[in-house]
């Protein structure tokens, strides 16, 4: 190993230390926060990688040899006769099985039990019972010390204030004179909604309140307390036991579930994922704990983690990683964007490398810099942004980025409108917009030709087989054997995707053209609104300002298009090469599922989901993206996701694929 990269890993574990420090000290102690959980955790996670690669350079006060914040001086402290332990976090299936497998090196188990529960998104606090009756109620302050905060915690219903009885194993005892139990106090989303203004999520809201010194304020806010950790010995073998018996004094307890394995628990992780979002109050993951209380106590503590469970967290929307250089790359439109070559890091469960800058101004808002450490954010099929630069954790060796003046692929002189903060190449012929257009042209949303990806348009366009896509339904099966890698089967496999294209609804044509400012949704609404190609090409401006959601902006971007002659003589190009647009009222005339909307979840066998979006509208019905109450179907396909739990809480008719098939028919 050399001293430098040694060296370099010391810098950034002390740099990660100070950033992680202040952000505790401001959630905890100031009750204030600057950047999200998902991206502090991202960090945490970074550090603790380092420093068990590196343990040479673990400090006593590093964030992860600690639990939380001071204590504040408003409050008496409370020594915690048992430490009150964070957990160390993994965010993913082979973390998991990583952890596992360290597990059973230390204790020599072959098959170990755990148990999972909620990892609710609370502020952690206990409870202390003296001869049945509810004493002193603390947070965790810094695991050793923390805040009393037992009035305020007495005006929460879910907590009582007078435990007699608990039961095990069918068994009725009387409680102790000394009972702890520990938790998390909650609010659930629905009474959270009316301090949304004051506050940025339910936990902030709960561990403000909680570290407050009027305890009417923290009786005017529903509050709830949900157990998940009896302390005091009761005869429980295990932690699933625990629950049992939490449950049984009157407390409000996750029912968790007991896995066998790895497998299990990997399941049960992926099953509360996708229904989380109908659970009344906020996760942000699961808690894996060993099972077996005697194994759980075997394997000792880590730091301040027990190495007998961890939180096992959902793929975060949010991570921090670092910017290893900025490219610039030329669009469809021309548009020149800089894109940030990132060091890989997973979000929302997929591993990206790469983040949109949008433009100058944006990289001057952030003022980002090449190898710069950033949050970057991604939300379900959204192109990754880079959202914050954390500047704490600058070393000097940052670098500016550098703007660009000419088109990085054919060097043409950029231009800039005063209405946009974007440069574009003016360049129709440029390589890089040909190739991006004819990308979007034979898209899913478009013409949907399979078979045409990245490399074989590169080819297309290098040897100058086409000059713009109308030309690829004139293409033969000699044409592309002259490409790498084609043999006339795959040739001819490829010519007759094409050639089954040639027809293709109104407002898959118009999304296919590539006009600015027309999207999926837009082409939709010109398509209903003027039904047919020869309407819309004879459209005048005042007609489609009249389209409903398209404003001056968009009209205009239509307009100029379709009155630019070199545009109309591509249409007129690809319908000399035989391609046929469906007008709405001539695909279906039977509008049965007229005012009908449909929401589709999963994969489906038969056909793609634009093809049963197709046919829906085809058949007079609307397709939404989101369950509401105005739903009439949610159509189910394979691997469905959080929609099939809201619409079974709303009530919407859940149809499988065949019924689908029935009824589009």
């Amino acid at each position: 190993m050399s001293d430098i990269k040694k060296e370099e890993a010391r810098k950034r574990i002390e740099k990660l230390k100070e950033v992680i420090n202040h952000h505790r000290y401001l959630y905890h102690v100031l009750n204030k926060q600057e950047i999200s959980d998902n991206a502090l955790d991202s960090l945490k996670h970074e550090l603790y990688q380092l420093e068990k690669e590196y343990p040479e350079f673990v400090t006593p006060d590093s964030p992860t040899q600690r639990v939380a914040g001071k204590p504040s001086r408003g409050f008496k402290k409370v020594k915690h006769d048992v430490l009150m332990l964070s957990l160390e976090d993994i965010f993913s299936e082979e973390e998991f099985i990583l952890w596992e497998e360290y597990l059973k090196k230390l204790v020599s188990v072959e098959n170990i039990e755990y148990f999972c529960e909620l990892k609710i998104d609370g502020f952690a606090i206990s409870l202390i019972y003296e001869n049945g009756i509810f004493t002193t109620g603390s947070t965790r302050g810094d695991g050793m010390i923390g805040e009393d905060v037992t009035q305020n915690l007495k005006t929460i219903e879910s907590i009582p204030l007078k435990v007699e009885k608990f039961k095990i194993h069918n068994k009725e005892f009387k409680v102790p004179a000394h009972l702890e139990i520990r938790g998390e106090i909650y609010m659930e989303k629905k009474d959270f909604e009316k301090f949304k203004k004051d506050f940025s999520n339910p936990r902030n809201l709960a561990a403000g309140t909680i570290r407050q010194l009027d305890p009417k304020l923290a009786a005017s806010r529903p509050l709830k307390f949900l157990a998940y950790e009896l302390i005091t010995d009761l005869g429980q073998k295990k932690h699933s036991e625990k629950h049992e018996i939490l449950k049984s004094m009157g407390f409000k307890t996750d029912e968790g579930k007991i896995c066998k394995s790895k497998d299990e628990v990997i399941s049960f992780w992926k099953e509360v994922n996708q229904k989380r979002e109908t659970l009344p109050f906020q996760i942000d993951g699961i808690v894996v704990n060993v099972n077996d209380n005697d194994v759980f106590s075997r394997l000792g503590v880590a730091g301040k983690s027990p190495r007998g469970a961890r939180a096992f967290k959902f793929p975060p929307e949010q991570a921090t990683t670092q910017i290893l250089d900025v490219k610039w790359q030329t669009g469809r439109t021309g548009a020149v964007t800089p894109v940030a070559i990132l060091k890989p890091v997973k979000v929302g469960g997929v591993v990206i490398s790469r983040a949109t800058l949008h433009n100058e101004d944006e990289i001057k808002k952030l003022g980002v810099k090449i190898k710069d450490t950033v949050i970057v954010e991604r939300a379900g099929d959204v192109i990754p942004v880079v959202s914050k630069v954390l500047t704490e954790l600058r070393t000097g060796k940052e670098q500016n980025i550098k703007t660009v003046r000419n088109c990085p692929t054919c060097k043409t002189k950029l231009v800039k409108s005063e209405k946009e903060a974007i440069w574009r190449c003016p360049n129709i012929n440029c390589f890089s917009r040909k190739k991006e257009y004819l990308k979007h042209f034979v898209s899913r949303k478009a013409f949907n030709i399979e078979g045409l990806g990245d490399k074989i348009i590169n080819q297309i366009l290098n040897i100058g087989l086409i000059s713009d896509p109308s030309e690829l339904f004139s293409l033969k099966e000699s044409d592309f054997l002259s490409l790498e890698r084609f043999g006339e089967k795959s040739a001819n496999n490829l010519v007759k995707a094409i050639q089954s294209k040639k027809e293709i609804s109104l407002a898959r044509f118009i999304y296919s053209l590539g006009i600015r400012h027309v999207g999926e949704q837009t082409a939709i609404d010109l398509s209903e609104h003027f039904g047919s190609l020869e309407n819309l090409l004879n459209a005048k401006l005042e007609d489609l300002q009249r389209v409903k959601d398209i404003g001056p902006v968009v009209a205009n971007s239509i307009y100029d298009w379709f009155k630019n002659k070199r545009n109309l003589n591509f249409i007129k190009k690809l319908k000399n090469a035989g391609v046929k647009v469906l007008s709405p009222r001539l695909i279906e005339k039977n509008q049965k599922l007229k005012n009908k909307v449909f929401v589709l979840t999963g994969t489906l066998n038969s056909l793609t989901r634009e093809e049963a979006k197709e046919k829906i509208r085809a058949l007079g019905g609307e397709v939404s993206e989101s369950i509401s109450s105005k739903t009439d179907f949610l159509v189910l396909g394979k691997e469905a996701g959080l929609k099939y739990e809201k619409a079974k809480k709303l009530g919407v008719k859940i149809i499988d694929e065949k019924n689908f098939l029935d009824l589009i028919k």
